[in-house]
């Protein structure tokens, strides 16, 4: 509830309880007694001129219409009235409400419209006193008054109605009921203040959400839906066309506020965010206008929501023009959606266009355009509102009118002028808005009265609804009250009205503003809202600007496919970052809030929009790298079958058969098989592959190995068989010997292979950890263990034959064979020594390539320390190939 609100409700229990004590009640007739004899001699010159409309009646209904805007602020004193001193006695404040008249004069601006709704009420009176099946014997009446859009005229009005005070100082019926006020604000007013007094008070325009509320306001109704479904309906638009940064601009009251409130209830969890909020007050327009048209200048929100009367919409509209900001997208409430007034604008043309709004149903009422084409100030001359609203149209001056500044300034009416013919917005009933809700309302009360008078409840399923029968005379508003509740009817379109909570169903049109032939622009319906279900014909929609196109309106634009939000710190959840996704993972959809990682078999592509499968990668005989090392390979195979070659063709030769030449040409075989099993590492694995692969490899370098062992233990033999009683050693190391030497050494390999095969073997495996677009053709090495007895027992060999040849390096010999097995232990060992970090530490393929690089670099430096220098000499000192320089006599 607003603050003005809370500010007058104790004026307006004041003001019934000094009523009250005046004798007001329903009638005030002890004072009226003597008001009735005082007012007598009063001269009509000292009674209060001003606006309101009375037709007597057997029943009277009491309407508060704004027929003037921004009425300036009463004078609430409780200084007597000089000139009413005969007439007012001691109880002044009590006596000017029971005679308050409604005087507006002092407004800032007459509104046409709303005669409009006061000829509502007379013609909806006129023809239910017609009918002869509505109310039959009853004449209805009423008292129409001027609320001036603000509150002390509205409760000072509403108090004169239903105490039955008038102009004149005489007295007039009470009104039973109030039909009124179209300001939600207004309306909690007077609901509060007349809710002791048990008086229904049925609005035709305040459609705040809070009003809903039964036990706090129990005797208001109203033929307006709550602004709660078009506030849902305007957060249901903004989803559907992914506006998800809205500005708001809202009148500074409960009207506004309590539909901001709705709308942010309902945007909860749906992504959309209020860019801002901004209030209109009527008392300091200009500056809240100028204050919310910055923020719109500033605010990337293109589309703004709108909730508040059509002449502060107006201004602030003229504001945004002013500050050339012409490309925003206005959301238009029910209360200037359908407006004439602004839509006849020349200045609003550009600015306006394309507004989507909701509106009121528009339903025809038969019989009221014959009703306005026949109005004359003669058939009603005590209406001061059409008395008005003639002399701004016809712009003559009748002899009763109230409007000095036209009596003064123009000619006398003729009292031939008439409506009859006349095209404008007054005589235009093709969208009867706010006018049908007035007219249902009186109907409301014309059933309720029937029901009450005709002693039949209105739910004559329940029969344990006991009502008391009344007359014309005798009807309180307590009783009218429990009919209004309780009335079902049909209208004259063959609808059914009944009142659900106090309110009306929801039923709306939504519109949008288009440019028209002319260049002007008009309302176009694009859709409808029934209940909670929407319906919008997007083809039909005009957008604001020159593009044609929808305006976007988002803080921050949605995060394409690849990437992901993030929230920024401090921000509505509206304003975020977009995030590229890791690799691996992928977002496919826009606005993702997160990324999905791909299937172990699939990685991201480039844009992480999709998952593709991954690349297959292994050392492949068709690379670069492939290539070169079957290349060195293959070299190393025919370097090691030439070596063999010159071998065999000097066979007889002292160099060749020094030191057994078997073992020569066992070794060079050894080596081949060595450069050989490197071929098979290279190329896509699988399960044989991955199990010649170590096996080939442990077997040929123990092979190798345990060929240089021998040869190396035989030249230490050699060398000591010729020392003193150490003949024999030769004989028990013989060729025979070696040979078996070499193949109990190797068995052990094999041996250790076949026992590693057969538990845990080497398999193929995909790895997916090493390279994420990439999957891994790899061997595993199946039990570490026998992976490492085959190692260790290469290194065991090595290192035996490495010390063994160093200690023999020394021998007096000019070739002396130990001094070259120890540099080719030397370089074998370093080799293997860098091997296991190297190929711990590098991924995928390399590993292999570390490997095969292992073997063909440690089997060219058996090779080459080996077989070169025999070479050098075969081939190119053949004179020092002789026994004599061999023993070192030459």
């Amino acid at each position: 509830m607003s603050l003005q609100v809370l500010l007058l409700l104790p004026l307006s229990v004041l003001v019934l309880l000094l009523c009250a004590v005046c004798g007001a009640g329903m009638g005030f007739s002890v004072v009226e007694e003597t008001l009735q004899e005082k007012c007598m001699n009063l001269d009509a010159s000292q009674n209060l001129d001003g606006d309101g409309f009375y037709q007597d009646g057997d029943v009277i209904i009491g309407a508060l219409i704004n027929v003037h805007n921004l009425a300036a602020t009463p004078d609430l004193s409780f200084t007597r009235k000089t000139e009413l001193a005969p007439c007012l006695g001691t109880w002044s404040l009590c006596i000017d409400v029971h005679n308050y008249t409604g005087n507006c004069l002092s407004a800032v601006s007459f509104q046409e419209h709303s005669v409009h709704w006061v000829q509502a009420i007379v013609f909806a009176v006129e023809e239910i006193n017609r009918s002869p099946s509505l109310l039959p014997g009853v004449q209805l009446g009423y008292h129409i008054m001027d609320s001036c859009s603000r509150y002390p005229q509205s409760l000072m009005a509403t108090m004169s109605m239903i105490s039955g005070g008038n102009k004149t100082c005489g007295t007039t019926r009470p009104a039973k009921v109030i039909i009124g006020d179209s300001s939600s604000t207004q309306s909690i007013l007077l609901s509060r203040t007349l809710s002791p007094l048990q008086i229904a008070v049925i609005s035709y325009l305040a459609s705040c959400p809070c009003l809903s509320d039964r036990q706090m306001y129990p005797n208001f109704f109203r033929t307006i839906p709550s602004d709660a479904y078009q506030a849902r309906t305007m957060a249901q638009m903004a989803k559907r066309f992914g506006w998800t940064w809205v500005g708001a601009v809202v009148a500074d009251n409960d009207y506004g506020r309590g539909a901001v409130q709705v709308f942010e209830e309902e945007i909860k969890g749906t992504g959309i965010c209020l860019a801002f909020f901004h209030t209109l007050y009527r008392e300091q327009l200009a500056k809240d206008v100028a204050r919310a048209a910055a923020t719109v200048q500033a605010s990337s929100a293109r589309v703004i929501l709108v909730f508040s009367w059509y002449v502060d919409v107006e201004g602030f509209l003229l504001e945004l023009i002013r500050r050339n900001v012409t490309d925003r997208l206005f959301l238009a409430s029910e209360v200037w959606s359908t407006s004439a007034y602004l839509l006849a604008n020349p200045q609003l043309y550009t600015i306006a266009k394309g507004t989507l709004g909701v509106a009121l149903r528009s339903v025809p009422i038969p019989g009221f355009d014959a009703h306005l084409q026949q109005l004359h100030p003669a058939r009603y001359p005590d209406d001061e509102f059409l008395r008005t609203f003639w002399e701004n149209t016809f712009g003559c001056s009748l002899t009763k009118s109230t409007s000095k500044a036209f009596q003064n300034a123009l000619p006398p009416c003729s009292g031939r002028e008439s409506l009859e013919g006349v095209q404008s917005p007054f005589t235009d009933t093709s969208h009867l808005t706010v006018t049908h809700n007035i007219y249902l309302a009186v109907y409301a009360v014309a059933h309720a009265l029937h029901s009450l008078l005709a002693c039949t409840p209105q739910n004559n399923s329940d029969p344990k609804i006991k009502l008391k029968c009344s007359s014309p005379d005798n009807i309180t508003p307590a009783q009218l009250l429990q009919h209004i509740g309780q009335v079902h009817f049909t209208t004259q379109s063959g609808e059914e009205f009944y009142f659900q909570d106090g309110s009306m169903p929801p039923v709306y049109n939504l519109v949008n503003w288009q440019r028209a032939p002319d260049g002007s622009l008009k309302y176009v319906s694009i859709g409808q809202v029934d209940e909670n279900q929407l319906i919008i014909h997007e083809s039909a929609i005009s957008w604001p600007g020159d593009s044609g196109k929808m305006p976007v309106s988002v803080c921050t634009s949605e995060c394409p496919p690849g990437t992901r939000k993030a929230i920024k710190k401090g921000l509505p959840v509206c304003c975020f970052d977009c995030l590229l996704c890791t690799e691996g993972e992928i977002s496919n959809s826009t606005g993702s809030i997160k990324c999905y990682r791909c299937p172990q078999e699939f990685w991201s592509n480039s844009f992480r929009n999709e998952c593709v499968s991954r690349e297959t990668e292994f050392l492949s005989v068709r690379e670069t790298m492939g290539i070169t090392l079957i290349s060195v390979a293959i070299s190393g195979i025919i370097i090691t079958a030439t070596v063999a070659v010159i071998f065999l063709y000097h066979k007889s030769t002292p160099i060749v058969k020094a030191n057994n030449s078997e073992l020569s040409f066992m070794l060079l075989l050894s080596l081949k098989l060595c450069f050989l099993c490197s071929l098979v590492f290279v190329g896509q694995p699988s399960l044989w592959s991955c199990r010649i692969q170590q096996a080939a490899f442990g077997v040929s370098f123990v092979l190798c190995i345990s060929c240089i062992l021998v040869k190396t233990i035989v030249v230490l033999v050699a060398f000591h068989s010729t020392r003193p009683g150490s003949s024999a050693l030769i004989k028990w190391f013989g060729p025979g010997q070696q040979r078996g030497s070499v193949l109990v050494f190797a068995s052990v390999q094999v041996a250790i292979c076949a026992i590693w095969l057969s538990v845990s073997p080497p398999l193929p495996h995909r790895n997916f950890g090493i390279q994420g677009s990439k999957v891994i053709l790899e061997c595993t090495v199946g039990s570490v263990v026998g992976f490492t007895c085959v190692l260790g027992y290469i290194g065991f060999l090595a290192v035996v034959c490495f010390l063994l040849a160093f200690f023999a390096r020394k021998l007096p010999d000019n070739f002396n064979e130990a001094k070259f097995i120890t540099f080719s232990m030397l370089i074998f060992c370093a080799v293997w020594i860098v091997f296991v970090p190297a190929y711990v530490s590098s991924p995928g393929k390399y590993s292999v390539a570390v490997e095969i690089f292992a073997i063909l670099a440690s089997s060219f430096g058996l090779l080459f320390c080996i077989f070169v220098p025999k070479c050098y000499i075969i081939l190119l000192k053949p004179e020092n190939n002789t026994k004599r320089f061999l023993m070192g006599k030459a």
